[in-house]
């Protein structure tokens, strides 16, 4: 997809997005449909969905694709790098990634998207998984956090 188009993507389903989740502020709504959207709008998408830290574990939450992993162990993966980072990791190819967790083999690309409270404390990543290599680029980390602020706006 070509970098212009695909920020007008983005800025179409933020818009989208936006009106959608006016309708309640609760965060796990807000999360599934922002989930849905963006598995149905985005063609690479092939797992997108959410895991939530719950009493210092991380499990699953609203998500689109294939059976996902319950609980992934703690500090291992991309989605626990995100969180103790604080911020957006993109794995272009996630073979090469130390301690990925491997919830699908499919699974060869990867950006995860930490998700802040209003205190600006981690509760959540948006976790998106790709079958192709190199899916996830800069255009993705800006729009994807964009997209994730709305759930606390």
């Amino acid at each position: 997809m070509k970098e212009q188009s695909k920020i007008k993507r983005y800025q179409r389903i933020y818009e989208q997005i936006k009106q959608l989740i006016e309708a309640t502020d609760n965060p796990a709504s807000r999360m599934a449909t922002i989930n849905a959207i963006l598995h149905h709008k985005m063609t690479d998408f092939y797992w997108t969905g959410f895991y939530e830290l719950v009493n210092g574990e991380l499990l699953v939450s609203a998500y689109q694709g294939p059976v996902a992993c319950l609980k992934l162990k703690k500090d291992t993966g991309v989605c626990w790098a995100g969180i103790n980072r604080k911020e957006t990791v993109v794995v272009p190819n996630v073979h090469e990634f130390s301690g990925h967790i491997a919830c699908s083999s499919a699974t060869n690309s990867e950006i995860v998207v930490p998700v802040f409270n209003q205190d600006k404390e981690v509760i959540a990543v948006l976790d998106v998984d790709s079958k192709e290599f190199n899916t996830f680029d800069e255009i993705d980390k800006q729009e994807l956090e964009k997209i994730v602020a709305l759930i606390y706006s």
